[in-house]
């Protein structure tokens, strides 16, 4: 068995978090867990300067880009590359490319701690997909997955919702 590594693949515009919630999805049902452990869209947090005011919010590090912690092989090539929304796999002609421990660490991914700007307790609104407009307390935070947990309001009981961090701000 081959080791895992992180390989890059590129995006149509706007489509990152599909391409992850589409292979998520694939990797349960398909059960590949162990073969494609994680898929990322690298976040940085940003502050931007709204008439005087200072904003925290997450951006993309890599518009048009996905990371993906995979064994490969033709299962997780074909899964992978056969994903709405994927372009290809980053690397000269069809041919994969892993990145390299040392620029993974440059991106907080690897062996040390990714950092995160979610911490549980956060009052957060959604800002994207289907949740939008709701607000809540973070309940958990899932730094491997870029993801936190909160309770909303459905069909008059509360009910967890996994939410990406790129689909959250921290409310003021």
């Amino acid at each position: 068995m081959s080791e895992a590594r992180w390989y890059v693949v590129h995006t149509y515009s706007g489509y990152e978090n599909k391409v992850k919630a589409n292979i998520d999805k694939t990797i349960e049902n398909r059960h590949l867990e162990d073969q494609i452990l994680e898929v990322r869209v690298p976040l940085e947090e940003v502050v931007e300067l709204k008439n005087g005011v200072s904003k925290v919010s997450m951006k993309k590090l890599f518009p048009g880009y996905v990371m993906i912690h995979m064994i490969m092989n033709d299962d997780t090539w074909y899964v992978v590359r056969n994903t709405r929304g994927v372009t290809g796999f980053v690397g000269p002609g069809s041919k994969p490319v892993p990145l390299e421990e040392a620029e993974m660490e440059k991106f907080g991914i690897g062996k040390g701690s990714v950092i995160t700007a979610f911490e549980v307790g956060d009052a957060i609104t959604v800002t994207g997909g289907a949740w939008e407009g709701t607000s809540g307390v973070v309940q958990s935070v899932n730094k491997q997955k870029q993801s936190l947990t909160i309770n909303v309001e459905l069909f008059g009981r509360e009910t967890p919702v996994e939410l990406s961090f790129a689909e959250v701000r921290k409310m003021d």
